[in-house]
């Protein structure tokens, strides 16, 4: 077991134990849960959506818990969102939600809680909160936030994302890509939390700007 997989044992650990109720009582061990999702976001037709994309996720949470109202809720779901990932399916967010309102209520995690994980999992369809959604801000916030890397780990994380769709041909891939990226700088904004505005929406709509020229290149 290497560093990085321990980290994120004890943090899904420590993620569960807080959002059982104080009441739940006697609860399965959660790190059976935790060797299944690790699995899953070891697959190896992940390049991108890997177990560094989970702890880089977590990691902008973290940065961002303050504006969270369920901060437990956003780190499930942050823990599932790629749970399902199969680049040649268009389902993968709605399967990860599914998964989670399996898993959730074995743990001992409430109802409502359960609900709200799955909600969020689901809008990272879109990266589209609507306002006032605190919870869903965190979480796509924490997503996108790898569109704000550096040049050189932007282009890696483009890298890796064509090596995860390395089975479409060139030109399909180029003009879904581009549509993808369009899509993403039409929105008012790329990041909803005020620190996340603040800290990542200038570079990255440069990044995205810039990969668009290179694909239409």
């Amino acid at each position: 077991m290497d560093d990085l997989e321990k980290t994120l044992r004890h943090r899904w650990e420590a993620t569960v134990t807080a959002a059982r109720p104080a009441a739940a009582g006697e609860s399965p061990d959660p790190d059976r849960y935790a060797e299944d999702l690790l699995r899953r976001w070891s697959e190896p037709q992940r390049h991108y959506h890997t177990t560094v994309h989970l702890a880089a996720v977590l990691d902008r949470v973290d940065d961002l818990a303050d504006h969270a109202e369920d901060l437990a809720a956003v780190r499930l779901a942050a823990w599932f969102h790629d749970a399902v990932y199969r680049p040649d399916r268009s389902e993968n967010e709605e399967r990860s939600a599914s998964l989670a309102e399996r898993a959730l209520p074995e743990l001992g995690v409430g109802p409502d809680r359960t609900a709200e994980v799955a909600r969020l999992v689901r809008l990272t369809v879109t990266h589209d909160p609507t306002p006032g959604d605190r919870n869903g801000e965190v979480l796509c916030d924490a997503d996108l936030a790898v569109l704000a890397g550096t040049a050189e780990a932007y282009a890696a994380y483009a890298s890796a994302v064509r090596e995860e769709y390395s089975f479409v041909p060139d030109g399909t891939f180029r003009e879904g890509r581009a549509t993808v990226l369009r899509q993403l700088l039409e929105l008012p904004a790329l990041f909803r939390t005020p620190r996340g505005r603040a800290r990542w929406e200038a570079a990255a709509r440069r990044n995205l700007s810039a990969e668009l020229d290179l694909l239409a290149g």
